[in-house]
């Protein structure tokens, strides 16, 4: 055989050559592309990522904007902003002992915001109510810090300050709120008063009389068992004043079922007033960042502080009257309710001085009957379960002013017809009771 020719073995070894960087240059492209498919590949992930993190800082961001929007709401949106600073001031007299009075003191004031405030948290959760549904659940949440001074009361057993404070709740409601709105809103509006719808008026009344005859017989048994047994005396007035508050609840919800089903046409003129303003008013301040569920967090937490600054009020009232030197009776029927009613008050005024003296009416007779007829009942009743000995016998000088208020009211109410000079009597009657109350310095017989 012939060996090969050197030509034949270069160009072999050239084919070879070109073969090899071929191959290679091809891995090298599989290589880069798969190098570009990984990095293509994994950039969404990324993206992924950056936007996950991007909208957790978002939600954030904007939660912390909408709680500040809210605090701002809450506390800033009221005129009465500058006493909140008495809540801590109230908390830091107690704990560092400056003082009963002053603690008293820091407690009462701080209390006019925070009952202004709950009012307004309710209007909030009312709005899904409807008109009159939600009307009775403001007027519910207005007495919230009646019921728990009075509960405090009852837990202290300190039965002459629950009873004068609800007592002071009802004149409060009828002559001082009702009197200075229609007072105030006669002279705004001289010449061009609308008539009050008395249909309202008259069911109000009406479940306020019979509020007063159950605190009128039990004064009355009082003084006719004269069998020389004070124990069996006291018992009868125990019994009938408990069956008394039963029927006093049953004419509550009776009343209820009234004015929410059965004869609800009779308030729908107000309801009508009622949704305007309503309206009226979410147009003005559409931006509310409170919604139904922050309303209700929020009326839960006023809620808990009104329950301290109550606390600190009823086991420092009486160390406050000796240091004051204001009557303990005074105190209970006139201060406390002034501050309790805050709320109503400046409702009822302004719906006054707009002309619209149903809603007026519906706030002030509509929160002295729930005291009378709910809050009163509710709270003897939860005497009676827990072993507490509590009657309606409000004594013959608490109860003649009662009477009277009630009776003042409805001849006040008697027509369609209203004025400020109207309720500048119903106001001059407030002033002359307080005045009977600040003068008597000595404790109840």
């Amino acid at each position: 055989m012939a060996p090969p020719q050197s030509g034949d073995g270069g160009a072999a070894a050239g084919d070879l050559l070109e073969t090899g960087l071929l191959a290679a240059a091809a891995a090298g492209v599989s290589e880069e592309d798969a190098g570009k498919a990984t990095s293509t590949s994994g950039r969404p992930a990324d993206d992924e990522r950056g936007a996950g993190a991007t909208t957790t800082s978002s939600r954030v961001r904007r939660g912390a904007r909408l709680a500040a929007a809210q605090v701002q709401e809450v506390f800033l949106g009221t005129r009465l902003f500058p006493l909140f600073s008495a809540v801590p001031l109230a908390v830091a007299a107690q704990h560092l002992r400056l003082g009963r009075a002053w603690v008293f003191v820091f407690s009462l004031i701080g209390m006019a915001p925070l009952a202004e405030r709950v009012s307004f948290l309710s209007e909030h959760i009312a709005d899904t109510a409807g008109p009159t549904a939600g009307g009775i659940l403001n007027a519910t949440c207005g007495n919230v810090p009646e019921l728990i001074i009075a509960l405090f009361a009852l837990h202290k057993e300190k039965m002459e300050i629950l009873k004068w404070s609800l007592l002071g709740s009802i004149l409060s409601n009828l002559l001082l709120v009702l009197g200075s709105s229609l007072l105030c809103g006669g002279l705004a509006n001289t010449g061009k008063e609308r008539p009050l719808d008395r249909r309202q008026a008259d069911v109000s009344i009406g479940l306020l009389m019979l509020g007063v005859l159950c605190h009128i017989l039990p004064l009355l048994s009082k003084y006719t068992n004269r069998t020389g047994d004070s124990i069996s005396s006291s018992g009868s007035v125990l019994e009938l004043s408990r069956l008394s508050a039963i029927v006093m609840l049953t004419a509550y919800f009776g009343g209820l079922i009234f004015q929410l089903k059965t004869h609800r046409q009779i308030f729908e003129q107000e309801d009508s007033s009622e949704s305007t303003s309503t309206s009226t008013s979410n147009d003005d301040d559409g931006s509310s960042a409170i919604g139904f569920a922050s309303a209700v967090i929020w009326l839960i937490g006023m809620t808990v502080v009104i329950a301290v600054l109550s606390n600190y009020i009823i086991i420092t009232i009486e160390e406050a009257s000796e240091s004051l030197g204001i009557p303990l009776r005074f105190i209970s029927i006139i201060l406390l309710p002034i501050v309790g009613n805050a709320a109503e008050h400046a409702g009822a005024i302004i719906f006054a001085f707009k002309n619209k003296i149903d809603i007026t009416l519906g706030i002030a007779l509509g929160s002295a009957t729930q005291i009378s007829l709910l809050v009163v009942p509710i709270i003897l009743i939860v005497s009676w379960v827990n072993g507490i000995p509590m009657d309606l016998d409000l004594n013959l000088l608490e109860t003649g002013s009662l009477v009277m208020t009630v009776f003042t009211t409805a001849f006040t109410l008697q027509d369609d017809k209203w004025h400020y000079l109207k309720g500048f009597n119903l106001t001059l009657c407030y002033i002359v009771i307080a005045v009977c109350f600040f003068t008597i310095k000595g404790p109840p017989k």
